[in-house]
Parts: structure tokens; sequence; C-alpha cells
């Protein structure tokens, strides 16, 4: 009994694995063939064609599935096989047309194949995640989106954001953090892993996935304690997306910081092409992002985009340890204790924005159609200052406010990143505008942590 236990245990393993099998060959096939009738003006030879298609011959199964319950008609992958022969034949040129056998991009025609979007067949299936089911779009022609790292200060806001606007099932969060309630109430939610390229696979081929938005990196402070880790979720796990973006042709934005740039750098104001070379292992990653973009770009036509961001002032996440976080730390510590600790000189200067900016900018950027822009990564900003010039705002709200200055190692840090951004390409080619300044910043913080606001803003100093 023991015996045939295991063997009924092993037999429902195979048909789950081959059922998840069945979909991605079928998703394959469907793609490829809609590929293959895009070739007929270009005239490729036949065994080309079929060249390339050749290893999913060894892996096509003869097993008829039915897969109602997916949302794919019932077919066998042998059968698919053959009628991506079949579209082949109907494509195929004569011998007096040929043309050199290369792809309608110039890129040699196997990279092509393996290059394209699963997109032709609509899986519907559960498996466990929070949320709805993947493939169940939510009504309009909106973006599927996963966000990596989403638990993070601008993940959780831009999730809302893009929920509001692209609809409650379209936006899926992961991270490998446990969520709180209202998250995994709010929308799909899963758990994964940056490093882990066959979950991200999955999660991309089954919730039909269109845009990528890679938050998912240790920031500055923290890389620097542990550099090891940092490489690897910054530099291994930015890899993972950029090829899973490649394979499958999805729109991913990267976002860049300040801590790309270095003390060679110009920092007042400092522009989107400059010398960069920062001290920082979260600056090195992400001026290799920004390259790799750029390179996946150039080479695979992929549509990346970037936006490098100033510090970034939020009132619904706790200071996580950045170099810039003192400017959301002071708020904090303002009505808990009246006591601020700085860790930064009174009169270093650091570019800004407030999360709502933030958030915004990103949505444009990334509905902005391509043929405006003319460079992959872009700077934004909304203010600069220094922390005696946010003191000085806070004690209008808070006129009781001690802070003491204990200089720490991110000090160094701050002095070889700009004092002031120029954005003007980004406010030229998309259109972008700030619309919060250090004084509306500061109001909508108190607005936000301090439940007695309009007691307080009554004791603002004329």
């Amino acid at each position: 009994m023991e015996d045939l236990a295991r063997a009924m245990t092993w037999v429902r393993q195979e048909l789950i694995q081959l059922r998840q099998h069945d979909i991605l060959l079928k998703r394959q096939f469907c793609d490829i063939q809609h590929t293959i009738r895009s070739l007929q003006k270009n005239r490729v030879p036949r065994h080309e064609i079929m060249s390339s298609t050749s290893s999913l011959q060894s892996t096509a199964s003869s097993v008829d599935i039915t897969m109602e319950n997916y949302g794919v008609r019932t077919a066998t992958s042998a059968t698919l096989l053959q009628e991506c022969e079949d579209t082949v034949d109907e494509t195929a040129p004569s011998k007096k047309n040929r043309k050199p056998d290369v792809g309608m991009s110039g890129l040699p025609l196997r990279n092509l194949l393996r290059s394209c979007v699963p997109r032709a067949c609509s899986v519907r299936q559960y498996n466990g995640v929070t949320g709805a089911a993947p493939g169940v779009k939510d009504k309009n022609d909106h973006p599927r989106v996963l966000i990596t790292g989403s638990l993070g200060q601008l993940g959780t806001g831009l999730a809302k954001v893009m929920r509001q606007r692209y609809g409650q099932n379209n936006v899926i969060m992961s991270d490998i953090l446990k969520p709180p309630q209202e998250i995994l109430e709010s929308g799909p939610y899963v758990f994964a892993d940056i490093l882990d390229f066959k979950k991200l696979q999955e999660l991309i081929v089954n919730y039909n996935i269109d845009w990528i938005i890679h938050f998912s990196a240790l920031l500055s402070a923290i890389g620097e304690n542990n550099v090891p880790l940092a490489m690897r979720v910054n530099i291994e796990g930015l890899h993972n997306v950029l090829e899973l973006a490649k394979q499958y042709r999805l729109k991913i934005f990267v976002p860049s910081t300040i801590g790309a740039f270095g003390p060679d750098s110009p920092r007042d104001p400092t522009p989107d092409l400059c010398i960069q070379r920062p001290r920082t292992i979260y600056g090195v990653s992400k001026v290799h992002a920004e390259l790799m973009g750029e390179y996946y770009y150039h080479k695979f036509g992929m549509d990346f985009r970037s936006l490098r961001f100033p510090g970034i002032i939020s009132a619904d996440t706790n200071p996580g340890g950045g170099t810039t976080d003192y400017a959301v730390k002071i708020f904090h510590d303002a009505l808990k204790s009246g006591h601020f600790k700085c860790y930064l000189r009174e009169d270093t200067m650091l570019p800004m924005m407030f999360i709502d900016d933030c958030l915004r900018s990103v949505v444009e950027f990334m509905e902005t159609p391509e043929s405006k822009l003319k460079m992959r990564t872009y700077n934004v900003t909304a203010m600069s200052f220094t922390p005696d010039e946010i003191v000085e705002e806070v004690r209008k709200y808070v006129p009781e406010l001690k802070v003491t200055y204990e200089i720490d190692g991110r000090q160094a840090i701050a002095d070889t990143w700009p004092k002031r951004f120029d954005d003007s390409n980004a406010r030229a080619d998309w259109g972008w505008k700030h619309t919060m300044d250090l004084p509306q910043m500061c109001k909508a913080m108190f607005e936000f942590l301090d439940p007695s606001h309009q007691k307080q803003k009554q004791r603002i100093k004329a």
C-alpha cells in the first residue's frame, strides 16, 4: 500500500508538471506562429525558420491534455508543432526571391524567435497566491504590472497609484517579506525572491505581465555594511529581470539615484550626461543598471526606462537607513520626542522630492510614447535643501524642536553626491513638472503624521 501511495503521489506530481509544461509550450508555439506569419514579407527560408524551432521538437508531448480549466483550447504539443511547420510552409518564399537569413530587425532569426512575446494564449489558473487568479484582467486594455521589492518606500505607494489607474488585479506586488493585512486585501501579492529566476519567469507567464517595475535593491548605507549581499541583490537580481524583459518583450523600469554620481561629477547642478564614478556599491550597481539597460535597448530593442531620483520624502513609511532619510526622520522625531539627531552636517545640501511627485513621475514616464524619449535615463527632482533649512521649516510647526548633529559615515557618502539636479531634459522631452516645494512638503508631512495639525498650524510663524 505504501508503494502504491508513493506511486500515486509521483503520478500527481508528474501530471502537474506536465500541465505547466504544456501551457508554456502552447504559449511558445502560438507566438512563434504569429512571428512566422510576420516574416512573410522578409521571405525567410523554411529551413532556417525550422532550425530555430527544432529545440521545441525534443520536448513536444504526444499526450493529449484537456486544458479548458486553464483557458487554453484542447490540443497536443505535437499537434501544435505540426501547426507551426504548416505555418512555415504557408509563408515559405520561392527560391528565386530568397533574402539573407536574418529577422525583421536585422538580428539572426534564431534570436528573434527566442525573444517572442508569449501573448497569444491566455492562461487562467489559481496557484495559491493572494488576490485575483493569474490571467484575470480587469476591464479595459490596461498593462499588467509586476512590482518587485514592492513593500519598500516606493513600491507600496506606486502599487496603490497604479491600481487606481490600471485596475486592482492588473498590478501584482511581490517581495520576500510578510505583508500587512491591508496589502493582502488590496490586490494580488506574491512571494518572490529576485534571485529566483524561474519563480519570476513563472509569475510573468502566469500573470501575463506587460511591465516590470524593479524596486528590489539594498540602499546606500545598508549596502555598504553588506557588500556581497548588495552585489547579489542589486546586480544579479537586475540581470534576472533584464533577461526576462528581453525574453518576453516587456517594458521595464529600474529606478536610479543621486548615488549614481561620485566626487568627480559636477555637483551644482548635475546634468543627465556626465562622469559618474560613484563610491558606494549601491551607486555602482545603479550605474551598472543604467548601462545594462542602455545596452539591452540598443542590442535587443528592449524598452528600458530609468529615472534618477533624489532623496524621497514620505510620511507613510519609516526611514530605511539611507543617506537622505534624515529628511523623513526629522518629522517622526519632532512629533515623538521633540529631539532630532542629524547624522549629516547642517550645511549639506542634497536634492529631494516628495513621494507624491515621485510616484507621479514614474507613471507619467512609463506612459510616455517611446518616440518622445531621447535617452533611457533621466534626472528628476523637485527641490534642494540642507538640514539647517528643513529644521527651520519644521520649527514653524514644532518651535521647541531640539536638534543635535552627530555625524556618521553617511556624511562621506553625501559629500560625493549632487547638490542640485538638472532635470531640464525630463521637463522638455516628456513634460515632467514637480508640484511640491519645501514648505508645501512640510505641510503635507505634518497633515499626515500629526492628527492635531490644525492646532499646530495656528502656531506657524508669520
